[in-house]
């Protein structure tokens, strides 16, 4: 779960860049690198939708927090089960 948290959050980057340079320069980065809009640009939109939900879905599957492997988040889940 932890390396599809990262992957999630590497598309959902490369999302919010493209998003951006569409609304600045009205330049897609996906349909650039794809050469138009075809089957590979429509691959890599539901590739960075689906992260974006997952990474909605994700701290609700695992109780509120997203997990990436860190030692805090490893601490926090510690605490938390003590607390019960």
């Amino acid at each position: 779960m932890i390396i599809a948290n990262y992957i999630a959050y590497i598309l959902t980057i490369i999302g919010g860049l493209n998003w951006g340079l569409v609304g600045i320069f009205n330049f897609d980065l996906v349909n650039w690198i794809c050469m138009g809009r075809n089957a590979g640009s429509i691959i890599i939109y539901v590739l960075i939708m689906l992260a974006a939900i997952w990474l909605i879905i994700s701290p609700i599957i695992s109780r509120g927090m997203l997990d990436l492997g860190c030692q805090n988040t490893k601490k926090m889940k510690a605490m938390e089960e003590e607390k019960k």
